[in-house]
């Protein structure tokens, strides 16, 4: 019986898929494997009964991945299952920012109690007129899940668009437009577009990459959408540049102290991913990791482990070793089994970065002394019998 702690609520249709075999409880420390969403686990003791922990989203920064891969924990994310949802907000801050829908509406709410509101709309409405986005240079930096879905839908809303992002997968590459336009640097892509929108997640490298520099090389007038982290904004340059008409709107999914009430800033409460079909998938794509690792031991979409597919377990028995990525692993591993008379049928070997990850299936069942003898070599972190 495994057992599952939800740190946040996750929806039903992703938790009704867990069968006879586990069983919610409310406590963290008795769990074997973790749901969450926003709850941070930095503070959290990792009890030696966590063997996993799903985020349901694609964001991880609430959760210590090294601590996590150090204690043998996996740790997976929900890649591209709130895409769509994250697209559509995007398309809707492209028109804020470019029409004064929000200032509209507000000074509407103002007069509505005025029974000349009629006549006060044709006369005041000019002081909210915008522009057209058809014709304007959209740029999108970070061509994962959710840029190449904003980019093909700036292309179709007639924009020009440009692309950025040197580590773009096969995969996506695959579903980018062919009108989409590769920039070389983000210098080129900060000096040509009208409108900036992000989808990076936050790194030394990407934290506060909107800064002072940054923004000066932009066109004055530019509008960036931010719907991935805080952190990549500099809150003090982005004010300055909106005081300045550098910047002429800054859409932020992130509302915090410093930009809330700015003017020229439109603030959106966290809501990229805020919709009842995104909830849904990050919920079944979480919940079938989940089991398809504490059942299988196979990884799909982890963050601190490299994937590692192996199927369902078809011979007498399997076993999962975390462990660092070190030289003579493997050997000492086949050596172990060897002394023990256990015959391999197949195994697999995945590594990312310190950390690797072994799966190997054998012709006999797993007997305690073996499963010691692999506990016992020095760099692995975690052992468990699958079958």
């Amino acid at each position: 019986m495994f057992k599952i702690n939800c740190l946040n609520q996750i929806a039903n249709v992703g938790l009704d898929l867990f069968t006879d075999n586990y069983e919610m409880v409310d406590s963290f420390n008795e769990a074997n494997a973790v749901l969450v969403r926003s709850s941070s686990l930095h503070d959290q003791e990792l009890p030696r009964t966590i063997e996993a922990i799903a985020r349901a989203g694609a964001g991880v920064n609430n959760i210590p991945l090294d601590k996590c891969a150090e204690n043998g924990i996996v740790v997976f994310n929900t890649p591209g299952a709130n895409a769509n949802g994250v697209k559509e907000i995007v398309i809707a801050a492209l028109m804020m920012a470019a029409r004064d829908i929000i200032g509209g509406i507000n000074w509407v709410n103002s007069v509505k109690e005025d029974p000349e509101v009629a006549k006060l709309v044709e006369k005041n409405k000019s002081k909210f007129s915008g522009r057209e986005i058809k014709g304007k240079k959209l740029g999108v930096i970070g061509l994962g899940a959710v840029g190449v879905l904003a980019a093909n839908a700036g292309n179709k809303l007639e924009m020009e668009v440009y692309g950025f992002d040197p580590f773009i997968s096969v995969n996506a590459a695959w579903k980018l437009s062919k009108y989409i336009k590769p920039t070389k640097s983000l210098e080129e892509l900060y000096q040509e577009c009208d409108f900036i929108t992000v989808h990076v997640p936050l790194t030394d490298k990407t934290k506060e990459m909107f800064n002072k520099e940054t923004l000066a090389i932009m066109k004055d007038g530019v509008s960036i959408l931010n719907f991935s982290r805080d952190s990549l904004v500099n809150d003090d340059d982005m004010i300055e540049a909106l005081k300045s008409g550098k910047v002429h709107r800054y859409v932020t999914d992130f509302p915090n102290p410093k930009v809330c009430g700015v003017q020229g800033v439109i603030a959106i409460p966290h809501l990229g991913a805020s919709t009842n079909e995104s909830e849904d998938n990050c919920a079944i794509m979480a919940v079938e990791q989940l089991m398809d690792y504490l059942e299988n031991g196979n990884i799909k979409n982890s963050v601190n482990y490299a994937n590692c597919d192996m199927g369902v377990c078809t011979l007498a028995g399997r076993l999962a070793i975390n462990h660092r990525n070190i030289p003579n692993m493997l050997s000492q591993f086949t050596s172990a089994f060897a002394q023990e008379n256990i015959n391999i049928s197949d195994m697999t070997n995945k590594s990312k970065g310190q950390w690797a990850y072994t799966l190997i299936d054998i012709e006999s069942s797993s007997s305690d002394c073996i499963v010691k003898k692999i506990r016992e070599i020095n760099g692995v972190l975690k052992v468990r019998v699958i079958k």
